[in-house]
């Protein structure tokens, strides 16, 4: 952790997709690794345009009560679309795959939460669709934490200040005074520092064994269970 303040530790925000649902991995690295086993080999240029098109075309555009599934099931279908896969089976089956990971991953989550909810304030703030809020709901989140900040609903995406001003304002905290712990340097990392925040990089295993993070004496974690030593 990078420059860490005497301030006392009063909020941790946590960035959703690929920290929350996944050690370090995230969205777009686990539909592809699904989408190869399923359908075979795939032009990662070619998959990282149709899922940044079918990223892009949910933002703003599901009812704020979609839960995981359908908004999984959208996304792949966006996919699948622009992979000329078709609707079928392997869809389904990508879309199923993936939600059944994430919530594996979200249930350590919330116990990882609940446990951190009695000594600090805690908000969830992600890039998203504008149902953030309801997929929270249904992994069982909300009674650990006193925000969730969904880019679709604030007009803010991450690295923008805004978003995490958002949710420091929720939180009753100050930027010296929160720690971000997210799985993007470019997002979550680089916005965090750039208000001052502390951040912690959940790595995860696709940035090999010595991952460098964004700042001298960053706080690099390979899974975020590991976060409870860092802060204790």
């Amino acid at each position: 952790m990078s420059a860490t303040p005497a301030v006392p530790l009063t909020a941790v925000l946590f960035d959703f997709g690929g920290t929350l649902d996944s050690d370090g991995i995230p969205w777009k690295a686990r539909f592809f690794r699904l989408w190869s086993e399923e359908i075979g080999e795939l032009e990662p240029e070619r998959f990282d345009r149709a899922f940044y098109e079918a990223d892009d075309a949910l933002v703003g555009n599901l009812p704020a009560d979609l839960p995981l599934a359908a908004t999984a099931g959208r996304l792949a279908a966006g996919l699948a679309n622009g992979l000329s896969a078709g609707h079928g089976s392997a869809c389904e089956r990508v879309a199923s795959r993936f939600c059944k990971e994430a919530r594996d991953h979200l249930a350590g989550s919330v116990r990882l939460l609940e446990r951190l909810a009695s000594r600090y304030r805690l908000a969830v703030v992600s890039n998203f669709y504008g149902n953030l809020a309801a997929v929270c709901a249904e992994a069982g989140l909300p009674p650990a934490i006193a925000a969730v900040i969904d880019s679709a609903s604030v007009g803010a995406e991450k690295p923008d200040p805004r978003i995490f001003e958002a949710a420091l304002c929720a939180v009753g905290a100050r930027p010296s005074e929160a720690l971000f712990v997210g799985d993007s340097l470019a997002r979550d990392m680089a916005g965090a520092r750039a208000l001052g925040m502390r951040h912690a990089w959940i790595a995860g295993d696709q940035n090999g064994d010595s991952p460098t993070g964004c700042c001298p004496q960053d706080t690099i974690l390979k899974r975020l269970a590991d976060l409870e030593q860092v802060i204790a």
